[in-house]
């Protein structure tokens, strides 16, 4: 399949001939659907705090956090260009005929090219976008008195100014201050590590993935603003950057599974997707990692729940550790009696929802014993989980998987079958979804870090249809970071507010009151 070339371009990139061979497998074979076997909603699969046991968790974390190191990491290599769809859209048709006018004042739906120009003064970037025209002698408000409004998105999206298109989300101003200078998304992602990531000698960690291309811009806006908030929570910022890496491109595909190859006669490699991510949480060297999303982040006048409810399952978190970690600690070292072996299995069947196998209460002393070290000696996570309003996205499933084993999982609805009535029925009744709001625990009960790759399900991964150089071809998606590469992970659901769940997908969003509350 593969010539000397070929290989030569793997190794220089890093990727395993092995690897490339499996995925192209992958094409051949298809990706199974998740088999769901019941939505986690409260009481089965999904826990529920009370105020008292919300104030104790909040309690445990600030007390642990004086012994424990703790990171946040972030995703912030996604392009923001998506946000502006509709304004590009409107870009390449609009000339300001009399049917461009009366089309423009017809929709005014708040996702509306008309909603964005009518409320643009309310935008954190305005000052800045009326700037860079100024220095061009173009007046913003004369454009917008004489709807003649495609120069003003020229400088918005394009190197004309700003280049609001070309740039990450995390370098995009979200919010406006009354006191203060707009903020950009990874700034407000430096205010959550002060308050939350802070080891008690007053060092907070955070963690960026970024493209390579960006990277210096991030570290520049980092550098100009990062002491501002060391000063305002009297603490010292501990920032790293890391790229996706290269060997964790995917081939792609013609629609015959037969490699594709470039004008040149090369292979395509693209981008695995966030799944892609495991291998950078993988060389993190805390314990504790908090993963939240660049794009869903709030003005400080709504932090303050949030920040309680990081609290929340980063305390559930640490209390399901200690209990594990002594369970690993007596299964080893100890010749426990039925009685506590049963106390265990109760637990991961009933708490964890790690079900054990039909074979357990049979089984002797010794195969109970090395079927509980095998259910827990496994990295933890607790992801906060949202009522749902009629958001898209993942939610939180009782899944079982292809040998059998039920377990909690995040699952997509492109993991579904959408043909499947059964199935179709269990995601018409789940009560939840995933704003993406999760904390990890990445050492195992003897303190050594775990190896996250091997707890990747890999047929869990995505494939659809793209083109290039005006071809049809077929590409895949890595298992998701928080689906398929962590489906062998220990998982808790807890139930979070629907204030913890704020994203910008398109720009319009940050008019939205949640974020303009600064």
């Amino acid at each position: 399949m593969f010539t000397q070339n070929d290989i030569q371009q793997m190794e220089k990139r890093g990727s395993n001939q092995n690897d490339v061979e499996q995925q192209i497998q992958h094409f051949i074979d298809g990706f199974p659907y998740a088999q769901l076997v019941a939505p986690a909603t409260p009481g089965n699969g999904l826990i529920v705090y009370n105020d008292d046991e919300i104030e104790k968790l909040e309690t445990f974390l600030d007390e642990q956090r004086q012994s424990i190191d703790i990171l946040k990491f972030v995703p912030a290599s996604g392009a923001a260009s998506r946000m502006f769809k509709h304004l590009f859209e409107f870009m390449s048709t609009y000339e300001a005929t009399n049917e461009d006018l009366r089309k423009f004042n017809k929709d005014q739906g708040f996702n509306s090219v008309h909603y964005f120009f009518e409320h643009i003064h309310d935008f954190p970037f305005f000052d800045d976008l009326k700037k860079v025209m100024a220095r061009n002698n173009l007046n913003i408000e004369d454009l917008l008195r004489s709807k003649n409004l495609v120069p003003i998105l020229e400088y918005l999206l394009t190197d004309k100014g700003l280049s609001y298109a070309s740039l990450p989300k995390g370098l995009l101003k979200f919010h406006s201050y009354k006191q203060q200078p707009p903020r950009m998304s990874i700034e407000e992602h430096l205010v959550e590590g002060a308050v939350y990531a802070a080891s008690a000698d007053g060092v907070a960690q955070i963690h960026f993935t970024v493209s390579p291309e960006h990277r210096g811009k991030f570290l520049g806006a980092i550098e100009a603003t990062r002491h501002i908030y060391e000063k305002k929570y009297n603490i010292r910022f501990e920032i790293a950057f890391s790229e996706q890496k290269p060997y964790t491109d995917t081939i792609a595909v013609d629609l015959d599974n037969k490699p594709f190859r470039d004008t040149n006669g090369e292979l395509l490699f693209r981008p695995g997707g966030h799944g892609a991510l495991i291998e950078n949480l993988n060389e993190i060297k805390t314990p504790l990692v908090f993963i939240k999303n660049i794009d869903n982040i709030v003005p400080d006048s709504l932090k303050p729940e949030t920040f309680r409810y990081k609290k929340v399952i980063g305390g559930a978190l640490l209390t399901h550790i200690q209990k594990i970690h002594a369970y690993l600690n007596k299964l080893i070292n100890e010749q426990l009696s039925n009685e506590t072996l049963n106390e265990i299995a109760d637990y991961c069947n009933n708490t964890l929802f790690m079900k054990l196998d039909d074979s357990f209460d049979a089984a002797s002393p010794e195969e109970k014993t090395k079927a509980l070290i095998d259910k827990l000696n496994r990295p933890v996570r607790v992801c906060g989980m949202v009522k749902n309003e009629g958001e898209p996205g993942g939610g939180p499933y009782l899944v079982k998987n292809q040998k059998g084993h039920i377990s909690l999982q995040i699952v997509e609805s492109s993991q579904m079958d959408q043909n499947n009535p059964e199935q179709m029925e269990m995601v018409k009744n789940a009560t939840h979804f995933n704003p993406v709001d999760l904390v990890c625990y990445l050492y195992d009960y003897q303190g050594n870090k775990f190896d996250l790759t091997e707890f990747v399900d890999p047929i869990t991964g995505f494939i659809s249809q793209k083109s290039k150089d005006g071809r049809d071809l077929k590409a895949q998606e890595l298992p998701g970071l928080w689906n398929g590469a962590m489906a062998r992970w220990i998982t808790l659901f807890v139930e979070a507010p629907i204030i913890t769940f704020n994203p910008v997908k398109t720009v319009n969003d940050l008019l939205r009151k949640e974020h303009q509350a600064g």
